[in-house]
């Protein structure tokens, strides 16, 4: 088991994290600064969202550009993304939000998919290059805790993460630092994570189609939308808990597929 006082921080991991971030930050720098030409007054709204009202000016904005620099504003929505998903910074849901305003509802799926994958998975790549010992010192007790659950269920992992994806029992910032440590493999966590982001993305990407209509970030959540992902998320367990509940159905009928393709 891994102890708190048993972690020694080589503090140059917190130099190389903060260059890595400030490297980040002078991208998106970059990318603002061949963004079109704004009026002085919508300056004050290209910020990182942390309320349904940012997201309501953003959204405004951004629309008024989307047609004429759609590339421009594309690669702006995607790089912020990741940048939020990678550093585990708040912000994702208005930008889920904001691209059921911007874009067509498979463009605005895929993109959101995307997004969280490839941000969660240079999160995990971060945490397992640099930050590991850092994360240890301060979660080492509750990364013990979920690495229990986690070994019982390493035959089905992308099910799994699927899962947790879907419901709100591990936090995602808590699962993107911590995964590698725990020795999740990459292949499961990323597809895992592209799946499972769709059914809660659903919500958030047809309440940005009435955006302007939105009170408050929490506005849109319906009986309705949690019952549907309560019963997603149910249907998730299932690749995992109906073998264990008939096993003898399923080996029979996986044996039987096997054979049939060996013939």
């Amino acid at each position: 088991m891994i102890k708190n006082r048993d972690i020694k921080v080589n503090y140059g991991s917190f130099v190389i994290l903060i260059a890595i971030f400030l490297s980040s930050l002078s991208f998106l720098y970059l990318i603002y600064s061949n963004f079109p030409h704004l009026e002085e007054e919508e300056k004050q709204f290209i910020k990182l969202p942390r309320n349904i009202e940012d997201a309501k000016n953003i959204g405004r904005v951004l629309k008024k550009y989307n047609q004429d620099h759609f590339n421009s504003v594309l690669a702006a929505y995607f790089f912020v993304y990741v940048f939020l998903q990678t550093f585990a910074i708040p912000g994702s849901i208005f930008l889920s939000i904001l691209s059921g305003f911007l874009y067509p509802f498979p463009l605005a799926l895929s993109l959101v998919c995307t997004c969280s994958a490839l941000g969660a998975s240079l999160c995990y790549a971060l945490s397992a290059l640099v930050a590991r010992k850092i994360i240890l010192r301060f979660l080492a007790q509750r990364i013990n805790n979920w690495k229990l659950k986690v070994y019982k269920l390493k035959d089905d992992m992308f099910w799994y993460i699927v899962f947790l994806r879907i419901t709100p029992l591990v936090p995602n910032w808590f699962m993107n630092l911590t995964s590698p440590i725990i020795e999740i493999p990459i292949k499961p966590f990323l597809f895992g994570t592209f799946v499972g982001v769709a059914p809660p993305s659903l919500i958030y990407i047809s309440a940005g189609t009435t955006l302007n209509e939105l009170t408050s970030s929490s506005s849109f959540i319906s009986a309705k939308s949690v019952f549907g992902l309560i019963f997603v998320s149910i249907l998730s367990l299932a690749p995992i808990v109906l073998p264990k509940m008939f096993p003898n159905f399923f080996s029979k009928y996986f044996s039987k597929f096997a054979d049939t393709k060996n013939e």
